[in-house]
């Protein structure tokens, strides 16, 4: 072996999978986050750019609409607001009576149901909303 003939000579690489959870900064997440919102981006390309499966990054999607992954300022600037469609529709009961209620409202962010009387005011209504988001 000390001409080198009778060795391997080359090089061998060793390589390690890592293994358990990978924890992303939440300043990262973010990022990649609000990448994903740009229009006409699809979850699953950013995703793979940046390492990421699919499913994880529709997680962290979910938690930025729900409030709780703060997106940074210079990111959600070019986002528009979205808005979901109210529908109103009368409480039969209330209808057969006279000088029933108001009817009533119903609000769902994710998968929370806000039901309120139809005479609420506009303001409380919005504080509701507010509080459940996590704004308030």
């Amino acid at each position: 072996m000390a001409d080198g003939l009778d060795g391997f000579e080359g090089r061998i690489a060793v390589v390690q999978r890592t293994r358990g959870y990978r924890k992303w900064p939440t300043a990262v997440k973010a990022r990649i986050v609000a990448e994903s919102f740009q229009a006409g981006v699809r979850v699953v390309d950013v995703a793979r750019r940046h390492g990421v499966i699919a499913h994880q990054l529709s997680d962290w999607r979910r938690q930025a609409r729900q409030g709780l992954l703060a997106l940074p300022e210079d990111a959600v600037q070019g986002l528009e607001a979205a808005f979901v469609p109210l529908t109103l529709e009368p409480d039969p009961a209330a209808a057969s009576e006279p000088g029933g209620s108001a009817g009533a409202i119903a609000i769902e962010i994710g998968d929370v149901v806000l039901r309120v009387p139809g005479d609420v005011p506009a303001e409380r209504a919005a504080a509701l909303v507010r509080a459940l988001r996590g704004v308030a």
